[in-house]
Order: C-alpha cells, then sequence, then structure tokens
C-alpha cells in the first residue's frame, strides 16, 4: 500500500504565528497570467513577506526561510534574509554549513546555494571543509560548473598554500577516471598557471614540460579528445611556446595510420597514436594547419589543403568554416 505524503499544516494555522499578518503576492492586483502555486508554498511566502515588511529576525524566521528553500531552492529573496537573519542572531554557522552539506548535494545545479556557502565561509574564514565538500559533490556530477566555480574561488580568495597543496593529484585522479572531463582539464590549467605563484625562470621551465609531456601522453590515449588539444594550445598561448615546436609530434596524428617507424618506440616527449586510434585526428588536422599558416605566404597552401580536407571528407559538420577559413587568403 503506497503511503500518502501528510498534508502539511500551514502558517495561517499555526497559533504561533497568528501575530503575522501575510502579504499576498498579488494583494490588490489582478494578473492576467497568474503563477498557480501550491497551497503551501503560496502560505509561507505570504508569511514571508510578512515578516520581511516587519523587519523581523528571529529563530522562527530561521525555520520559516528554511521551509521555502526546500520548497524552491532559488528562492533568492529567501536566501538572502536567511543570511541576514543568521548575521543579526550571530547563529552558530557551523551548524548551517551543516545543513547547507546536505542542501548542496540535494539542489547540486541551484546558483543560490553556493552563493550563500560563499558569503558563510567568508565570515567562518575556513575554507578546507569546502575542498571536501566539492570533492564530494563532484563525485555527484563531476562537471558540475557551480561546484568548480566554487572550489576556485576558494583557491583563489583563500590563496593558502596548505589548501593548493592536494589540487594537482585530485585533479588528475579525476582525469585517469575520465581523460575527456572538460572540467577537470580547466582546473588543471588553474592550478598550473593561476594559482598567483611567481615561479622562477628554471621552475617554469620544468612545469611547461611537466605539463606537456602530460597533455601529449593524454593525446596518445584519446587522440580526438578536444579537451587535450585545447588544453596543449592554452600551455603553449600562456607560455608563448609557437606552436611549430610541436609539429612532428602532430603530424603522427595527422596520418591514416600511427607510423610504422615508431612502432614500439616509447617516447614520452614525442608519444605516438596507439595502433588501435582513430586516425587522422580532426584537432591535429587544425593544428597542423595553423603551424602552416602562422609560416605566411610560403605556409598557406598547405594550410588551405588541409581545410579542404577537413570540409570535404573529415569534418564536414564545420565545412562552411572551413571553406571560410580558406576564403581569407583569396
Amino acid at each position: 500500500m503506497a503511503s500518502s505524503k501528510p498534508t502539511p499544516i500551514l502558517y495561517s494555522e499555526r497559533p504561533e504565528w497568528q501575530d503575522v499578518k501575510p502579504l499576498p503576492q498579488y494583494e490588490n492586483v489582478n494578473p492576467l497570467a497568474p503563477i498557480f502555486y501550491t497551497d503551501e508554498y503560496r502560505d509561507a511566502t505570504d508569511y514571508f513577506r510578512g515578516i520581511v515588511k516587519v523587519g523581523e529576525k528571529s529563530e522562527r524566521v530561521l525555520t520559516l526561510t528554511e521551509h521555502i528553500i526546500r520548497l524552491n531552492p532559488a528562492h533568492y529573496s529567501a536566501w538572502q534574509y536567511r543570511y541576514q537573519t543568521l548575521m543579526a542572531l550571530k547563529a552558530p554557522l557551523d551548524e548551517e554549513l551543516r545543513l547547507m552539506d546536505e542542501l548542496a548535494v540535494k539542489f547540486l545545479k541551484t546558483y543560490q546555494v553556493w552563493h550563500h556557502r560563499r558569503l558563510l565561509v567568508m565570515v567562518t574564514g575556513k575554507p578546507a571543509p569546502e575542498l571536501r565538500l566539492t570533492e564530494m559533490c563532484l563525485r555527484t556530477d563531476a562537471k558540475n560548473y557551480h561546484t568548480w566555480s566554487h572550489r576556485q574561488w576558494l583557491l583563489a580568495q583563500f590563496n593558502d598554500n596548505d589548501l593548493w597543496a592536494g589540487e594537482l593529484d585530485f585533479v588528475e585522479q579525476l582525469l585517469g577516471e575520465d581523460i575527456r572531463n572538460n572540467s577537470a582539464w580547466h582546473h588543471r590549467f588553474f592550478v598550473v598557471y593561476q594559482s598567483g605563484t611567481r615561479a622562477g625562470e628554471q621552475d617554469r621551465e620544468r612545469v611547461n614540460r611537466r605539463e606537456l609531456i602530460f597533455v601529449k601522453h593524454s593525446i596518445s590515449i584519446a587522440p580526438n579528445n578536444a579537451s587535450a588539444w585545447n588544453y596543449l594550445r592554452g600551455v603553449l598561448d600562456h607560455n608563448k611556446i609557437p606552436y611549430s615546436s610541436l609539429q612532428s609530434f602532430v603530424e603522427m596524428y595527422t596520418r591514416s595510420a600511427p607510423p610504422a617507424d615508431r612502432a614500439g618506440i616509447v617516447d614520452l616527449e614525442n608519444p605516438g597514436p596507439d595502433e588501435n586510434a582513430q586516425l587522422p585526428c580532426v584537432a591535429a588536422i587544425e593544428f597542423l594547419a595553423d603551424i602552416y599558416e602562422s609560416e605566411g605566404e610560403e605556409g598557406i597552401p598547405k594550410a588551405k589543403e588541409l581545410w579542404a580536407s577537413l570540409a570535404h571528407q573529415y569534418d564536414t559538420v564545420r565545412k562552411r568554416y572551413w571553406d571560410y577559413r580558406a576564403r581569407c587568403y583569396h
């Protein structure tokens, strides 16, 4: 036998709320297309508007705003007034954050949940538990924008060496689980190049070499992974390294089969594609065309030939784009 949800007791039926005058949303208004709320939601928000009008900030206001938020987690006014009430009451924020732990997982894609957390952490000054929470949330949805945004805000806002310490290992674990996780690739770039550190020249060269080896290895595993090719471009652009310096590596992925003369060769600097790789790789052809284009007049004919191959054979979905690239040099 299916269990029925108990009928909620409306605030209008609660003796402890009789001193509050509820304010209807459509007071003295006859809307053309009114929103049909449930009785529970309409009743709660009517009483919310009533307490906001008189400026009440009390424990029962926290109960009311939590009720509304559970019914509608995107109710920005309820979140904001809840925060103001917490500050006015000097409420224990650790307890509030525990409640937010539950709501963050339940309403993972709701911006207001994360904004509220940010306000709380600004007051508590304790970012470390937030990193653990975001890690848990990313186990639920490894590409959730709000979770990644919150994690990066924590790192940048507090900029503490202890917070940054485990980030590279964390992101490598995620990429190990899903090498095509574009959010994780983006976070890796953020950690490596936007952490606010000022490395010396030798250390910068070491980091760049490490990153190039890492992304090349990732490409060799999954050549048609756009995220890895974008990361490769990002590393080169950020460090003003010419694309042509990787020409020999890129060319291996523009062929229809892995180079026969490299069979069995292990080269960390220039790993070749796996024998089962789907070649040629569209991203590699585009990359090589960009190299030829950068050579000027001498390289343009080669670039146009590659764009034509993309337009008519390898990437016909973007045919008009590749034709446009070629027309730019008529």
